[in-house]
């Protein structure tokens, strides 16, 4: 009969269960708090360069994670000549998750609800880090013109929508000034 030589180091012994390598998680998209600074210093200066016309943006005071932005309604929709504020929140992870943006003055809008916040597809699950405030910003100047009406937050908007003479003349009645004679 054959001897069966069996190899043991001094560390294991021969009899000893053997639990396979536990595989460790890949560590969680973060950013510190300098990187997020310089992504949005470094949006601040795009957005500036980018000549883009109808929205603008810029940090509150001395926060870099607090912006306000401005978008101005498209030519050709009952938007037309009327500028909104926005609010941005930028969180310390970002841009692996998106801002908090909301109106701040009030947009009578089916995809905008009475407090200003918005339904967006990118604002949510459709965020990307690729995404940044210009992107933001063109996208909601965007969405004033062309809502998701299957999908509202102000139903009474979304049901006046496919009137666009009425829904003008509520516009114009909530937001734009009067006019001097």
């Amino acid at each position: 009969m054959a001897a069966i030589n069996r190899h043991t180091d001094n560390t294991t012994p021969a009899n000893a269960v053997v639990s396979p390598a536990k595989k460790s998680l890949p560590p969680a998209k973060t950013a510190d708090s300098q990187s997020v600074l310089k992504r949005l210093q470094s949006e601040l200066m795009a957005l500036m360069m980018s000549g883009d016309s109808g929205i603008s943006a810029f940090p509150e005071e001395d926060n870099i994670f607090c912006w306000k932005g401005t978008i101005t309604g498209s030519k050709d929709t009952v938007f037309e000549g009327t500028e909104y504020r926005l609010s941005f929140s930028f969180p310390n992870d970002y841009p692996f998750k998106p801002p908090k943006v909301k109106f701040e003055t009030g947009c009578f809008h089916p995809n905008v609800d009475i407090y200003g916040n918005i339904c967006l597809d990118i604002l949510q699950d459709k965020w990307s880090s690729a995404y940044d405030v210009r992107t933001i910003l063109l996208s909601i100047q965007s969405l004033l013109g062309e809502p998701n009406i299957s999908s509202p937050l102000n139903t009474q908007a979304a049901q006046l929508w496919s009137n666009q003479e009425e829904y003008r003349k509520m516009v114009e009645k909530l937001y734009k000034p009067p006019t001097a004679a």
